[in-house]
């Protein structure tokens, strides 16, 4: 069992400072809680936008539910690489919102005009029932990763969560929001003010929750995503129509529910460099209590007609590893039966994980490691084996010519064992990891020299 309260501790301790880097795969971000992904595409980088969670403890947030007080923005160029910026709203240096009310939920950021408009709900000053005092604050940037200042008041004639805002072709900005329904009104050109009436989508599921919209538009196609509770938990499903006040016709299903029980998922879709992808979140750090989560993002893939494919998330995700990086592959493209994953210490979850290869043949296939041109002499792996064991890596196929052979020395530690390469290597490759004995081996992670 996880001890959440000695997590909150090593947190406290390990607190993510400005401009830190974070190499990850899924989950993106390591070294904190984080959910609710909003993706943006600023230039030629990704900013992501999520929502922050913590463990509430005695006086601070209500035990065992969502405890949520700033937010922070990441960045990336590569999706490998991620920065966190530091935090760009905190709750009780907003204006409007209830102080200590441990409710900043899932926002959104958009450009306009070369300003930065960041959307966030939470619960004003003067609320007494929380389940029905959300609305929705607005904080503006010259850039992307702020400094962001919050508006004195929130935006009038809003009551819900999840803001989600969208800027068409014509150059018509619309805000989308949850609360029992799904709701839409058009922006002023100011960005801070509704510009119509309220409407409430319509030809949605009936039954079942629906929150979280996110809106893109894609040849001429515009889709209104959110998460939908069809059985019990969430599962991302899409709606599609020839403009964005509908109506809509429910098309499909985007990720199915999660097969370990994360009661909630929410989401956004872009295009960045020709592909596209969906950014989710799930409970990697947390599997024991789903109010704190991890955001992740896995490919996303368009049918000839428009539809969406049912995107299977993966621990692998996105983007390219440099081989020269230290390669977490616990975060395993595809493993065998002979191989578990499991925590490298169960009282800190941020340290991550680690693969124990259990007999002869098991094996680890971890996608696009970048060897560069760059010919590299060696590999090293950080292990422990109480009995010693042999580690060989491969590229290309599992039954591919061995590029090493790791000796692992019995050793009850850690240990960065380094062995030189058989053969060198280049360009993109696909590696595996596989155990030539039966003494159980652990590994933490692998990178060549």
């Amino acid at each position: 069992m996880i001890n959440f309260r000695q997590i909150l501790k090593v947190k406290t301790m390990l607190m993510v400072t400005i401009g830190s880097v974070s190499f990850a795969q899924n989950p993106l971000i390591r070294d904190q809680f984080t959910a609710d992904p909003s993706a943006r595409v600023f230039g030629d980088r990704v900013y992501v936008f999520p929502s922050h969670d913590i463990l509430a403890t005695e006086g601070k947030g209500r035990k065992d539910w969502f405890c949520m007080e700033d937010y922070h923005v990441f960045s990336s160029a590569n999706l490998t690489d991620w920065t966190d910026h530091g935090m760009i709203v905190e709750q009780n240096k907003v204006p409007w919102v209830k102080p200590n009310s441990y409710s900043m939920w899932a926002p959104d950021c958009i450009e306009r005009n070369g300003k930065y408009y960041f959307y966030f709900p939470s619960v004003p000053k003067d609320t007494i029932n929380f389940k029905r005092g959300f609305t929705v604050g607005v904080a503006i940037a010259n850039k992307p990763e702020g400094p962001y200042v919050p508006e004195s008041e929130p935006i009038k004639g809003v009551r819900g969560i999840d803001p989600n805002v969208f800027i068409d072709k014509d150059g018509q900005a619309y805000l989308y929001w949850s609360g029992g329904n799904i709701f839409v009104a058009k922006l002023k050109e100011n960005m801070v003010e509704l510009d119509s009436e309220v409407k409430t989508l319509e030809n949605l599921p009936e039954k079942g929750l629906k929150e979280g919209p996110y809106m893109f538009e894609r040849n001429g196609i515009y889709y209104l995503t959110y998460p939908h509770v069809e059985n019990k938990i969430e599962r991302l499903e899409y709606a599609t129509a020839n403009n964005p006040l509908g109506p809509f016709k429910v098309a499909g299903v985007i990720m199915d529910e999660s097969p370990t029980g994360c009661w909630t998922n929410h989401h956004s879709i872009i295009e960045f460099k020709k592909e596209w992808y969906l950014f989710y979140h799930h409970n990697d750090l947390s599997p024991q209590f789903d109010k704190a989560r991890s955001i992740r993002a896995d490919y996303l893939h368009f049918n000839p007609d428009g539809s969406i494919q049912k995107v299977i998330p993966t621990l692998r995700g996105v983007g390219i590893t440099k081989a020269t990086d230290q390669i977490q592959i616990d975060r395993y493209s595809e493993l065998s039966k002979e191989v578990s994953i499991s925590f490298l210490d169960n009282q800190n979850s941020f340290k991550g994980w680690k693969s124990t290869f259990n007999q002869a043949g098991g094996w680890i296939q971890y996608n696009a490691v970048d060897f560069g041109q760059k010919k590299l002499k060696s590999v090293v792996v950080k292990a422990l084996s109480e009995k010693g064991g042999v580690l060989q890596i491969r590229t290309k196929g599992i039954n591919q010519q061995i590029i090493a052979e790791v000796i692992i020395p019995k050793n009850s530690n850690w240990t960065e064992i380094k062995s030189p390469l058989l053969k060198t290597q280049s360009g993109v490759q696909n590696l595996f990891v596989t155990s030539k004995n039966d003494n159980q081996i652990e590994v933490d992670w692998i990178k060549f020299e």
